[in-house]
């Protein structure tokens, strides 16, 4: 069932609490300038480390890439969304297979994946949406141990299924934590690099890593199907009386549509009109991950990782938690359907999720 709106991740990574920023470094408020970051008066509005340190330089970043962790949960209240991975599984197995905490630094790119080169050796996991992963122009695995040598040129295509690609880097990226996570929220130009996505030309650093990780790679099993039309299982309210029986029947028996305006604040989405009863106004109140609002076009929005803290459009359902990583992965265009559950169903539902993700890559195949 989807979280409240000021409750704390579920989830606790390996190795510690899921955002602290690393003892003996203050937590930087987003005023703060970054440190370790030095500015290139050549180049303005790039991200530049001191040399010495294992930097990954970025020739092309892609359209959307930016960095992610788990997020800083906790402040809605004062109108920061906790912002994190729209898939955590896929971003959880990637930190896992590179021998991170689940809560470190990586990257999180958006229908095509960014080419950059490492300066030291170090290794990497790519996972989520499937794209072409090269490595000097040799194909490399997804949902696997990739270890780099210094000098090494990778490549992340477009994504021929799904949207978001996760990158994780063995340590972690070593940007400044803001409100105690490193997670980018772009709408409030905030955490990762200057709270913005990657450009060309940036270099990032990375933490140390407890040495060099396994070679393995995700079992078939363990890798998560992206379906052509997925079923998106949802709670029904908290103002589902405010609409027809005609619109509630749309709602779970029509397929939506992905608009290309969708982004990590909200998933917007076209098809049957979902009717009210009386109008579509409400007095503003909390806004929880996954709430379906339904303005007055009757056409619903999932509101997500980066949604407002309140809102005043009636809500018709809420999707569980468990499913926001496959909302995050239906392409504009693409279509997908709705299925109401009820609320102990959810958290079965919650819990099953829970225990799939403590497994994934507990062991891995070797390569």
């Amino acid at each position: 069932m989807a979280a409240r709106p000021h409750a704390a991740a579920p989830l606790r990574p390996r190795g510690g609490r899921p955002h602290a920023a690393p003892r003996g470094r203050s937590r930087a408020h987003a005023s703060d300038p970054a440190r370790g970051v030095r500015r290139d008066r050549r180049a303005r509005g790039r991200a530049h480390v001191p040399a010495g340190d294992r930097v990954i330089r970025f020739t092309e970043p892609g359209p959307q890439t930016t960095v992610q962790d788990l997020g800083r949960p906790g402040h809605l209240r004062e109108g920061i969304p906790p912002s994190g991975p729209m898939d955590v599984r896929a971003f959880v197995a990637a930190n896992r297979l590179v021998g991170n905490p689940d809560g470190a630094a990586g990257l999180e790119c958006t229908v095509l994946g960014p080419r950059f080169s490492v300066e030291r050796a170090c290794a990497i996991a790519v996972t989520g949406a499937e794209a072409p992963v090269t490595v000097n122009d040799a194909p490399a695995p997804q949902w696997a141990t990739v270890a780099l040598k210094p000098g090494d040129a990778v490549r992340i295509g477009a994504a021929k299924a799904g949207v978001r690609i996760y990158v994780a880097f063995s340590g972690g990226l070593d940007v400044p934590a803001v409100l105690g996570s490193r997670a980018t929220y772009l709408r409030g130009r905030l955490g990762g690099v200057e709270g913005r996505a990657l450009r060309r030309g940036d270099a990032l650093a990375l933490l140390p890593s407890a040495g060099a990780p396994p070679l393995r790679r995700l079992a078939a099993a363990e890798i998560p199907a992206l379906e052509p039309e997925p079923e998106i299982r949802v709670v029904l309210g908290p103002q589902a009386d405010r609409f027809t029986d005609e619109g509630l029947h749309a709602f779970l028996s029509s397929p939506y549509e992905m608009l290309p305006q969708s982004d990590r604040m909200g998933a917007r989405l076209t098809g049957p009109r979902i009717a009210h009863r009386n109008g579509h106004d409400i007095i503003s109140d909390g806004i929880a991950l996954g709430a379906i609002q339904v303005p007055g076009d009757g056409q619903p929005i999932v509101l997500l990782v980066d949604r407002q803290s309140t809102g005043g459009y009636t809500k018709v359902a809420t999707v569980g938690s468990f499913d926001i990583g496959r909302v995050g992965q239906v392409k504009p265009g693409q279509r997908m359907r709705f299925r109401a559950v009820e609320v102990a169903e959810a958290h079965r539902l919650r819990q099953q999720f829970e225990r799939s993700l403590a497994q994934v890559a507990g062991g891995g195949v070797p390569t």
